[in-house]
C-alpha cells in the first residue's frame, strides 16, 4: 500500500469567481415568505443518504409529506455552500453532510451540520490532477458513509477511509498507482460500495480492472479481471442465491462473486466508438439487470440465469442513459436519454418489453434525478429545479425554478425533508417539507 503524506489544511482560498463566494463559506439565506423549521435534521421523519444514489443506491427514497408543487419563489433556501471545483454529489449521515471538492491543489473532504451548513471539520491531502478535456479537476464521484468511517475515491486514484467524527485520515491508498492504471478520459468518477468488510472498486488496472480493499485496512482482498473502468458505480445484490457484485465497466457487464472476486457472468456491451463511456448505474430487479448507455450503444435487459446471463430484449433506440441512471418504478424505467444536452429527452419504458410508453422534451437537458413520495424531483443541468409527477402515460410537469447556473450534473441528494443541490462551485440546502 502506498503511503501518503497528510498535509494540514491548506490557508489557501479558492476564490469563485461567478457566484462571488470564497470556498469553505457559508451563507444561511431564507427565501420564501414561509419560515424555515425549526426543528434539527434528527428530528426530522426520514433517511439518511450514506452514499451515491442514496441509502438502496437506486435513486428512490421512502421520504413523504414533501412538496407537490414548487412555489414560484421557490422551496425554503436554509443554506448555501460555495465549493472548490468539483462535481461530486453529497452524502448525509445522522445530522451531518459530506462534501468532497478541491481547492487549489489539494481534494478537500468537508463534514457539515447538515441543517445549518455550519462546518465540523475538514480534511485535505495533496493532488494533481488534471482533466485532459478542460473540465475541472475536482472529484467526480460521491463519498460513502458506513458506521464512523467515510470512504473517498478522488480523481486520480487516491482511496481515503476517513473518521467521521473528526475528519483524521485513518488510512489511504493510491488505487491508480498500485494497480498501475492507466489515465481514464476523465478521471475517476465511479463511487466506492462497501458490502461488509469490504470496498468494490470499479478500478482498470492489469489483472484489476476491478478489486476488492479490506475497509479497515486498505490492503488489497482481491483482484480479477483485465477491463478498463468505467464511469458507472458496481451494485452488490443477493442473485439466484449467490451474493453478487455487478459492475458495468467499460466493456460491458461483468458480476463476479462478491467474497472472492470469481467471474459469474459477462455480457460485452459498449460503444464501438473508442471515444465512449459507460457512465449509468445499473438497475437490477429480481434477477433482471439493465444496462443503457450512449455513443449510439442503446440499452439491453438481461436475465441472470444460472450459468449465463440471457437478453429479454435489446435495444439502441429504446433510452441511451449517459451519465444519469433511469430509476424502476412499478414496471416501468424512467429515464432521460441522450447524450448531448439539447437531444436529450425523458421517457418511460416498459422494463420487460423495452417499449416506449411516453417521452418528452422539456427543457431540461440531461438531468439528474431521485424519486420520492410519488415524484420525481430533477435536477436539470442548466440549473432548473423541476418536480415530476411519477405516471406511466405521460409527463406532468408540476413546477421548475431556477436555482443555479451551468453546469448541474450531480443528482439531488434528500434527506429528512432537505434538498441538496449543487452545480461545479455551489451547493444549496432547500426545505422540500409541506408546509
Amino acid at each position: 500500500m502506498t503511503a501518503l503524506r497528510h498535509l494540514s489544511p491548506s490557508p489557501f482560498c479558492f476564490v469563485v469567481c461567478i457566484l462571488g463566494l470564497v470556498a469553505g463559506h457559508t451563507t444561511v439565506l431564507p427565501q420564501s415568505n414561509q419560515a424555515p423549521k425549526s426543528t434539527t435534521a434528527l428530528e426530522r421523519k426520514g433517511e439518511d443518504w450514506p452514499r451515491f444514489l442514496g441509502p438502496r443506491g437506486d435513486g428512490t427514497s421512502i421520504e413523504r409529506g414533501l412538496l407537490k408543487s414548487l412555489p414560484p419563489a421557490a422551496p425554503p433556501l436554509l443554506w448555501s455552500y460555495s465549493l472548490g471545483a468539483s462535481f461530486s454529489p453529497p452524502v448525509t449521515s445522522r445530522g451531518r453532510l459530506i462534501i468532497f471538492h478541491r481547492e487549489g491543489m489539494e481534494e478537500v473532504l468537508e463534514c457539515l451540520d447538515s441543517s445549518t451548513g455550519t462546518r465540523i471539520w475538514k480534511q485535505t491531502y495533496p493532488t494533481s490532477y488534471r482533466d485532459r478535456y478542460g473540465y475541472n479537476n475536482g472529484p467526480r464521484s460521491s463519498p460513502t458513509i458506513v458506521g464512523n468511517r467515510v470512504y473517498a475515491f478522488g480523481a486520480e486514484g487516491k482511496l481515503s477511509c476517513l473518521d467521521f467524527e473528526d475528519g483524521k485520515i485513518i488510512w489511504q491508498r493510491w488505487i491508480n498507482q498500485d494497480f498501475k492504471v492507466e489515465e481514464n478520459f476523465f478521471g475517476v468518477g465511479s463511487a466506492p460500495v462497501v458490502d461488509g468488510s469490504m470496498i468494490l472498486l470499479n478500478v482498470g488496472g492489469s489483472g484489476a480492472g476491478v478489486v476488492a480493499i479490506d475497509r479497515n485496512s486498505g490492503k488489497t482482498i482481491w483482484k480479477t479481471s483485465d477491463q478498463s473502468a468505467s464511469y458507472s458505480t458496481p451494485l452488490v445484490a443477493t442473485v439466484n442465491n449467490e451474493r453478487l457484485a455487478l459492475f458495468f465497466t467499460r466493456e460491458g457487464l461483468l458480476a463476479v462473486e462478491a467474497a472472492s472476486g470469481r467471474e459469474v457472468y459477462r455480457y460485452p456491451f459498449r460503444s464501438r466508438s473508442y471515444e465512449s463511456v459507460n457512465a449509468a448505474k445499473p438497475v437490477l430487479v429480481g434477477n433482471h439487470v439493465f444496462l443503457s448507455a450512449t455513443y449510439n450503444t442503446g440499452s439491453v435487459l438481461l436475465k441472470l440465469d444460472p450459468g449465463q446471463p440471457r437478453e429479454i430484449w435489446k435495444s439502441r433506440s429504446a433510452m441511451q442513459n449517459h451519465w444519469a441512471t433511469s430509476i424502476h418504478h412499478q414496471g416501468n424505467l424512467y429515464g432521460v436519454s441522450g447524450r448531448h444536452e439539447s437531444g436529450a429527452d425523458i421517457r418511460c419504458v416498459d422494463f420487460k418489453t423495452g417499449a416506449v410508453r411516453w417521452k418528452a422534451q422539456p427543457p431540461l437537458g440531461r438531468a439528474g434525478f431521485i424519486l420520492a413520495d410519488g415524484y420525481f424531483i430533477a435536477m436539470g443541468e442548466r440549473g432548473d429545479l423541476i418536480l415530476i409527477e411519477v405516471d406511466p402515460e405521460r409527463y406532468i410537469e408540476k413546477g421548475r425554478v431556477r436555482l443555479l447556473t451551468y453546469p448541474c450534473w450531480a443528482p439531488p441528494v434528500l434527506s429528512h425533508g432537505l434538498l441538496y443541490l449543487r452545480n461545479e462551485t455551489k451547493l444549496l440546502c432547500l426545505d422540500l417539507r409541506e408546509p
